[in-house]
């Protein structure tokens, strides 16, 4: 009888660079290709999550040649039955890094299930960079420049003629989770992945320094969700990469997505907790109507609004316009960064809890590296600087289409700047700053807990 694996895909939604699904295919004669579907996660997830995740799962079924079993339920039962009535010798997986799927791979240990895995989702393995004395990086520019250093394999091609096996009745439970009404998410898959990876060598990159922070033009190449997802690995976007400013700009980016990983696996509390602990005891306000108010787009404030609204309506956000929105929420409105991670989390398609938790830490001044917390940006002129037309603006705010200039930055200047339904300001800018600046005093002159 031919000698069967399993290979479980889990961040990793792709055949081409994925080393652990190599050593599968190397080992056995046959391997049965395994999603595992935890329903509670998903329900959590929200719908745009939920749509593209039932997207991708398709894409890869079809590069399985319609093989991919999807079964829901706990990862250890699911796995020892699926060995049992395929009668599979061994377990295959990736390395995850994420505190999620670390408990569940603990949870296969426990079980007595061994589980043999190879590489991960990042070009250089959490916990891999050090300093000279053996201790992580907390700053991310001498961690980029020791991640770099350190150097990473190239990519590997998919394999070549593998043989799956057929699932069995009632085991290809491919979810066909449907978007709202008016939503559009990018297309999902790993093809999709190197062609949006190719087009923006083609056209993007060169000036990917600059066309970055421009949220109203395709400045970006958008790949967050693919790599999220494990749809294409980030040593195949770096091995094609060259020296020019835009290449090595972007090359940067990709070292912030292994930096905050690499902080997340030495401090596995930041995904929910605070990485400053002192930030714990500032004075925050509770999430209410102003909080609701942000989550709808409807703070006054154009910039803002926008880009709320293109979270809802593509399950997406321009990095830059995340920046705003997360210090508008921190420190105009004095709001926790967790409820806004939270948030972000739900409609998120490119959702990373190191990227968001800690995304979110830096802006609100109590993360990694140097950001102060008395850095608050300025929602009026990060539009005029970024978006100096209103193109983003008019795009997720109809209700200012009509207006042009400094007036679509701030329409309560203009004589038909609310003409169209718009709502006004929530809050005073210029004061809620001040505000913030005054409470964080307040935790930097406190005495100190008594032991």
């Amino acid at each position: 009888m031919s000698k069967r694996a399993i290979f479980w895909f889990r961040r990793d939604l792709r055949l081409a660079d994925n080393p652990a699904l190599l050593a599968a295919l190397d080992e056995a004669d046959e391997v049965i290709p395994l999603f595992i579907m935890d329903d509670e996660i998903a329900e959590r997830a929200g719908e745009h999550r939920r749509a593209y995740l039932a997207a991708s799962l398709k894409a890869l079924n079809e590069s399985l040649d319609g093989d991919l079993l999807v079964i829901s339920g706990q990862v250890p039962e699911v796995i020892r039955d699926v060995m049992k009535r395929y009668k599979a010798e061994s377990v295959h997986s990736a390395f995850p890094y994420a505190p999620y799927g670390n408990q569940r791979d603990s949870e296969l240990k426990k079980a007595g299930i061994e589980l043999q895995q190879l590489g991960s989702g990042y070009a250089i393995a959490p916990g891999r960079v050090l300093k000279d004395d053996g201790t992580p990086y907390r700053v991310y520019t001498p961690f980029y420049r020791a991640w770099l250093a350190h150097g990473w394999r190239g990519p590997v091609a998919a394999p070549k003629n593998p043989s799956w096996v057929k699932p069995l009745k009632g085991d290809q439970n491919i979810p066909d989770w449907k978007l709202p009404a008016g939503v559009h998410i990018q297309e999902a898959g790993e093809r999709a992945a190197l062609e949006r990876f190719k087009t923006f060598l083609k056209k993007t990159a060169d000036d990917y320094a600059d066309a970055r922070n421009i949220p109203g033009i395709e400045g970006t190449s958008r790949l967050s969700p693919h790599l999220r997802w494990g749809e294409i690995h980030p040593r195949t976007l770096l091995a094609a990469l060259g020296q020019s400013p835009g290449h090595e700009v972007y090359r940067k980016e990709i070292a912030w997505r292994e930096f905050y990983a690499d902080v997340l696996h030495n401090n596995p509390h930041t995904s929910r907790d605070y990485y400053d602990a002192k930030f714990k005891k500032m004075r925050y306000d509770k999430p209410g109507k102003k909080f609701e108010t942000w989550c709808e787009g409807k703070t006054g404030y154009p910039f803002v609004d926008a880009a709320m609204r293109q979270l809802v309506k593509e399950g997406w956000m321009h990095n830059r316009a995340r920046m705003v929105v997360a210090s508008f929420l921190v420190k105009d409105l004095h709001i926790e960064w967790q409820h806004g991670a939270n948030f972000f989390m739900r409609y998120l398609i490119d959702n990373d809890v190191a990227s968001n938790s800690h995304g979110w830490q830096w802006t609100a001044g109590c993360g990694t590296d140097a950001s102060p917390y008395y850095r608050v940006f300025n929602p009026i002129e990060q539009g005029r600087r970024f978006d100096p037309e209103g193109t983003y603006i008019k795009k997720f705010v109809p209700e200012l289409a009509h207006l042009t200039g400094d007036d679509v930055h701030e329409p309560w200047d203009s004589a038909d700047g609310y003409s169209h339904g718009y709502p006004k300001r929530i809050v005073d800018h210029a004061a809620e700053r001040l505000e913030s600046l005054a409470r964080l005093q307040e935790i930097k002159v406190a005495k100190p807990p008594k032991p």
